[in-house]
């Protein structure tokens, strides 16, 4: 329980979690918009910044679900009307589904064209992940486009997200976004 906000500040380690994600989900999405529309030999700077930034924010969704565990957030206001409360947790399960799922339908992604993330593409241009499967084009095609339905929507759930903590801040004036501040 804090000054800022009765019902209780995330950590310091949450709040880490939370704002170091936040730079690689916009580099992430950024390189996924900008690579279909680079010339072939300019692509794998991009596609190297966008999977290391996708896998890393794999390891961090799971270190943050693990820390989350042990060290639960804290509660949503009492004062908050139950529709705000299911909008709230479904948005922040939305978000923690596409912070995982996407990077592995990513990496799959990557592996089932034959183009596993090492060489030119290694993890962050410097570790060399393992190839776990032959190229398979038919089984790359449908997880691309799995994963570029999730890339699309992932914006969306961002602006929710975005949105819920502005009108909490602005228009209920309750303190919810100072908790992660």
């Amino acid at each position: 329980m804090s000054i800022s906000h009765p019902d209780g500040d995330y950590g310091s380690i949450a709040k880490i979690f939370h704002w170091v994600t936040v730079p690689l989900m916009g580099l992430a999405l950024a390189t996924g918009l900008v690579i279909p529309h680079l010339k072939d030999d300019a692509k794998n700077l991009f596609y190297t910044l966008h999977e290391s930034a996708g896998l890393t924010i794999l390891l961090l969704s799971v270190a943050r679900l693990g820390w989350r565990r042990v060290n639960p957030p804290p509660p949503l206001p009492e004062s908050l009307p139950r529709p705000l409360r299911v909008a709230a947790t479904a948005t922040h399960h939305a978000l923690y589904v596409v912070l995982i799922l996407q990077p592995l339908l990513g990496f799959f992604t990557t592996n089932a064209y034959g183009f596993p993330q090492q060489g030119d593409t290694a993890f962050w241009g410097i570790i060399d992940l393992p190839k776990f499967m032959e190229a398979r084009e038919g089984l790359a095609g449908v997880l691309h486009s799995i994963h570029q339905v999730l890339g699309w929507l992932t914006p969306f759930l961002l602006a929710a997200h975005v949105c819920g903590a502005i009108y909490h801040h602005a228009i209920r004036k309750d303190g919810t976004l100072m908790r992660m501040l």
